[in-house]
């Protein structure tokens, strides 16, 4: 179950913190909001616990479970269900509660979802003939309440389960932030919840042991999980990656994209890879043997074997085998796209759009106070059709802002708006500076050619802008003092740079891609003064006509790609 932590966003009543630990009072937060708690199928339950290992056919009764965070029970009732079932094939004499009192520890933070999954467990057991004072005595053994980042915990654990909570830091209150980030050095940048919950977990994992999640895979790509991948780089070993982006692995509707991850504590080896699985429970039985076997796999089957995905703090590639050797060829070939005197940004964001952008003839500023705005919409088309907005300049070509007092127009159009433009964070943060747009505006980038590339597309979309127009922060830009833009746009236009924005790019639902600034630096080109004539003409041909086929084949021979590599893009190598 994962559960928005909105009560973090509150003035705790009592905080208290410590070396060990942090007290946060809740008894009066009987009335949490929990309407964003996400409840996991019990196919994908099952699923998940037989891929740790976590199976009726061992001595679940000798060996110990974590849930980390187990709000209606999703995980913790089947898990029950096993431990009953293999303690009842064992044949024991001991008491149940001395056999099964050590055999789970689930921990949950807030009050009301605690005392009714309490209740749900204990009649569960009951249900099971457990009489209702063991029944009693083993929930009160098994359910801790507290904060699993912060609550002790005895001893280590052969298996960690279950969906841990995704909370922007932004809902957490600074204390309890504070005192997070002074415990886990994962809690990286803007990382959410869940990577803290990673890596305490793989820290209580026994030798041997087995960590199986859902949760949000973007920590393996992005920025903020750099230090969790090093962490399961040098100790850890990547079993299972199942991609489950567009799955209804919940019972509703989720805006993370989520996976299935089994991490063990035991020397790094292959990876076992399965992408978007029909979530019946007959393919998911034959699914988690196939990920399971001992066997190599099939040729052509659900499952794929990589190794050495894991490497250091680097982005992990999960893509196929003869995709990845190709992306490593060219890595170990040619320059990034920043080395070769190309710079990729992006455009202004102002935090109060409605007051700085506007008609450009309509803005009634000093004629150099605005510029021209080129957004999404404008190059929709695959060429920049402007719609005619501007957007208001403070700066001077220095970068300082300008002295409201020598530009009248402008400071009676900020002082009408002021109380939209003063309220946004960066104003309040510096009052002074209040009429600032968040980031500085560069006048002389409008004035230079351009490619345009949005942020969110299914396929690549570079956009050739020939110096008029300032982009947007929803467009990330290039610009090169070698290159030709032309040609380069047919590079970027090609199989070659999706396959690198592909590869290190989060996944958005419906199979879109983030064509952000990180990703972009990730696309490796020759050095232009290394292409031939005839195939710089053929490259700017190919992008001035929008072929993206012939924009491929120029591509392909920029990168000098075998017929096999060429295969590996998804053509039929020409």
């Amino acid at each position: 179950m994962q559960l928005n932590f909105d009560i973090f966003d509150k003035p705790l009543a009592t905080m208290q913190l410590g070396t060990a630990l942090v007290t946060v009072v809740l008894e009066n937060q009987s009335n949490v909001d929990s309407r964003g708690a996400i409840f996991t199928h019990i196919e994908v339950v099952d699923f998940i616990l037989d891929l740790a290992g976590y199976t009726v056919d061992q001595p679940l009764h000798r060996l110990r479970l974590l849930e980390p965070s187990f709000g209606g029970g999703d995980f913790l009732l089947p898990v029950i269900e096993r431990l009953m079932a293999a303690w009842n094939g064992s044949m024991s004499t001991a008491s149940i509660v001395e056999d099964l009192g050590d055999a789970i520890r689930a921990i949950e933070v807030h009050g009301d979802t605690f005392s009714t999954t309490r209740l749900r467990v204990i009649r569960h057991l009951e249900s099971r003939n457990v009489n209702t004072a063991e029944a009693t005595a083993l929930a009160d053994r098994w359910l801790v309440r507290g904060d699993f980042l912060l609550e002790p915990l005895d001893g280590r654990f052969d298996f960690v389960v279950g969906n841990p909570p995704y909370v922007r830091q932004e809902l957490i209150a600074a204390p309890l932030l504070a005192e997070y980030r002074r415990r886990f050095q994962t809690l990286y940048d803007r990382a959410d919840l869940y990577i803290p919950f990673i890596e305490r977990s793989l820290s209580l994992l026994a030798e041997g042991g087995s960590l199986g999640f859902i949760c949000a895979d973007r920590w393996m790509k992005n920025r903020y999980g750099a230090p969790l991948r090093k962490l399961v780089a040098e100790g850890f070993h990547l079993k299972v990656y199942i991609d489950m982006t567009d799955t209804p692995a919940f019972h509703s509707d989720v805006s993370a994209y989520p996976a299935i991850t089994v991490i063990s504590r035991e020397k790094p080896g292959v990876t076992r890879i399965a992408h978007r699985p029909a979530l019946d429970r007959e393919n998911l039985v034959h699914l988690s043997a196939a990920l399971r076997s001992k066997a190599a796999p099939e040729p052509g089957g659900p499952v794929r074997e990589l190794s050495h995905i894991t490497h250091g703090a680097e982005p992990w590639l999960l893509e196929s085998a003869d995709q990845m050797a190709l992306i490593r060829r060219l890595e170990r070939q040619f320059p990034t796209l920043e080395e070769t005197a190309c710079k990729v940004g992006i455009g202004v964001a102002t935090g109060a759009d409605r007051a700085f952008i506007a008609d450009f003839d309509s803005l009634d500023v000093e004629a150099d106070r605005k510029i021209r705005l080129v957004t999404t919409r404008d190059i929709q088309s695959g060429e920049v059709q402007w719609r005619g907005l501007g957007v208001i300049n403070p700066f001077h070509d220095d970068g300082g802002l300008v002295d409201l007092r020598r530009y009248p127009l402008l400071s009676a159009y900020l002082e009408a708006h002021r109380e939209q433009i003063a309220s946004r964070h960066c104003a309040q943060k510096a009052p002074a500076n209040w009429y600032r747009t968040i980031d500085r505006i560069t006048p002389s980038l409008a004035a230079k050619p351009k490619l345009l590339i949005p942020d969110i597309k299914g396929e690549a979309h570079a956009v050739f802008e020939r110096g008029e127009l300032y982009p947007h922060h929803n467009l990330y830009y290039v610009v090169s003092e070698d290159w030709d833009l032309r040609a380069l746009q047919a590079v970027l236009l090609s199989a070659v740079a999706r396959l690198f924005i592909a590869t290190y790019s989060t996944k958005m639902r419906g199979g879109y891609l983030r064509f952000q600034a990180q990703y972009l630096r990730r696309i490796r080109i020759p050095y232009w003064h290394h292409v031939p004539d005839s195939l710089r003409q053929e490259l700017v041909e190919a992008a001035t006509q929008r072929d993206l086929e012939a924009c491929n084949r120029a591509a392909f021979k920029l990168y000098g790609l075998s017929l096999e590599e060429r295969t590996a893009l998804g053509g039929n190598g020409e």
